[in-house]
């Protein structure tokens, strides 16, 4: 499923034709359904794997944040506030000028970062602007303080640049994959491993470095889901 952002209705008749038709269902956007109460039973109950939501880019602005997030805590850095501003000119920039759609993205790129940071921090993710001329290039700043030994402060000051459409490409095919392997084994319901490798909004956060060691686990069969 890659309807566009705040797509909440029709991302939930896309689930359930997935369902009516017999084939598992992959949620690429923010309609928390995977992670969600109701619809993960409906595809256990159907037979179905699910995997989701909201998909994480190979090398982009949400991995990138994590990342940067788990090495100050691993190196004892006491984070103390954050911003992720995206601006792109592309279709998907174009829908979320629409601020009621971007509900959804937001709690989703937010709690990506925040599930990682064992306190809560002053956090301010998401879409910020569409600018056409960009066309698919996306521009990502992030913004990270913190304090470190001493109490001396530190500052992160970061801009990604990438090309937005294909960035995902690689980990939805991964994330293809590993629902087959689901399919192939009888294994219905939530993906748990590919899930919280490839998607934003996982049913269960980790961080990355555990998540990929789960996905290799479910791919050698030590691991049901």
């Amino acid at each position: 499923n890659y309807m566009p952002v705040g797509s909440e209705k029709a991302s939930r008749y896309y689930a359930e034709q997935c369902l009516k038709a017999g084939v598992a269902f992959i949620n690429a956007m923010p309609a928390f359904i995977v992670s969600g109460d109701d619809w993960p039973k409906k595809f256990e109950d159907a037979g179905l794997p699910c995997a989701g939501d909201d998909i994480k880019s190979q090398v982009g602005a949400t991995i990138i944040h994590r990342v940067l997030a788990q090495l100050l805590l691993d190196r004892g850095v006491k984070i103390e506030k954050s911003y992720q501003l995206n601006i792109g000119g592309n279709t998907d920039f174009y829908n979320m000028l629409e601020q009621e759609r971007l509900k959804s993205k937001r709690i989703s790129k937010t709690e990506a970062v925040q599930s990682l940071v064992p306190y809560k921090i002053p956090l301010r993710i998401g879409p910020s602007d569409y600018v056409d001329f960009l066309n698919d290039n996306k521009i990502c700043y992030i913004y990270m303080v913190g304090k470190k030994f001493g109490d001396i402060p530190l500052t992160i000051d970061l801009k990604l640049s990438v090309e937005d459409s294909p960035n995902s490409g690689g980990v939805m095919i991964d994330a293809i994959r590993a629902t087959k392997i689901a399919l192939d084994r009888g294994v219905s319901g939530q993906l748990l491993s590919i899930s919280a490798y490839s998607f934003k909004h996982p049913p269960i956060q980790y961080p990355d470095s555990i998540a990929k060691q789960m996905v290799e686990e479910f791919i050698r069969g030590e691991r049901e889901r």
